[in-house]
C-alpha cells in the first residue's frame, strides 16, 4: 500500500500550470515543511527539525491549491509517493520523489495562521455543513435533545 499522510506548511505559493489539449488540466506544485520531532543535534538538545516536501496536484486538487493556498498555511496533505528520473541538460541522471495529492485539509482557521498559528486541529468543512460554520471554533454544535443517542457521557 503507498500511503502518506503529511501536516506541514507551505514553503511557496502553489506554482500552477495547465496541460494541453482540449481538456487543460491544473497542476500545482508547492513545497510542504513538515517537522521532524525527537531529531537530536550535535548538542545533544532536542530540536525539531523539518523535511521540505514536494507535492504535485492534478486537476481538481490543483485547481484548490491554485485557488486557497498560500505560502505558510498549515494544511495535511493525504496521497501517495511517486518516484521517478530524468536526464538533465548537463547529461546527469535526476531522480525525483514527489507525493501525488489525493485530498488536502485546512488544519487550522485563518485567524491562528495569520497568529502564528499553534497546534489546533480545525479541519475544512467538506460538505454543507452550516452548523460548523455557525459555531466559529471549528466545531459542529449538539442538538438538544439528543444525549441519548451519544454513544458517550
Amino acid at each position: 500500500m503507498n500511503k502518506v499522510i503529511l501536516v506541514g506548511r507551505l514553503t511557496r505559493d502553489p506554482e500552477v500550470r495547465y496541460s494541453s489539449g482540449d481538456s487543460a488540466m491544473a497542476i500545482a506544485r508547492y513545497s510542504l515543511a513538515v517537522d521532524r520531532r525527537g531529531r537530536r543535534d550535535n548538542a545533544g538538545g532536542d530540536q525539531p527539525t523539518a523535511d521540505f516536501i514536494n507535492i504535485v496536484a492534478f486537476g481538481r486538487d490543483g485547481e484548490f491549491a491554485e485557488k486557497y493556498l498560500r505560502k505558510g498555511m498549515r494544511i495535511l496533505v493525504e496521497g501517495r509517493i511517486q518516484t521517478g528520473s530524468y536526464t538533465n541538460k548537463e547529461g546527469q541522471k535526476v531522480y525525483t520523489t514527489d507525493i501525488v495529492v489525493e485530498r488536502h485539509e485546512f488544519v487550522e482557521s485563518k485567524n491562528s495562521s495569520s497568529a502564528g498559528g499553534g497546534d489546533s486541529f480545525i479541519p475544512a468543512s467538506s460538505g454543507s455543513g452550516q452548523d460548523q460554520a455557525d459555531a466559529g471554533d471549528g466545531f459542529m454544535n449538539i442538538p438538544d435533545g439528543i444525549d441519548e443517542e451519544l454513544p458517550f457521557n
